[in-house]
């Protein structure tokens, strides 16, 4: 956890109006989508080539994104970080009543997605 909370304080810190880094100061939501779109085909790439270490940096850079999307609905008074790790926490716990619950499911496709 201490690295996703130094990451966090990393994209602070790109964003700050006064010591920020003029090109994250700019960035919106909407300008973040082709390099977010790039950043998914490189990790597809790196998945069809079975190369792990690759696998690995790509997902830090969509988790970068992740963080980044974050920073900015947060600046505008949308949601934050955490909003988005409690909603997916909650829906996990929804999608699986049989890990988290008493529901009995054997087979996947007894399990509902919804």
């Amino acid at each position: 956890m201490r690295e996703v909370n130094e990451l966090l304080k990393i994209m602070e810190m790109l964003r700050d109006p006064e010591v920020g880094c003029p090109w994250d100061k700019e960035q919106t939501i909407e300008s973040l989508l082709p390099f977010t779109l790039e950043e998914t085909y490189e990790l597809f790439d790196a998945v069809e080539r079975n190369d792990m270490q690759g696998l690995c940096s790509e997902l830090g850079d969509l988790l970068f994104h992740i963080v980044y999307y974050a920073q900015l609905a947060n600046e505008a008074g949308h949601f934050n970080f955490q909003d988005i790790s409690e909603k997916i926490n909650a829906k996990l716990r929804r999608r699986h009543p049989h890990v988290f619950g008493d529901a009995q499911i054997n087979l996947s496709e007894e399990q509902s997605i919804a």
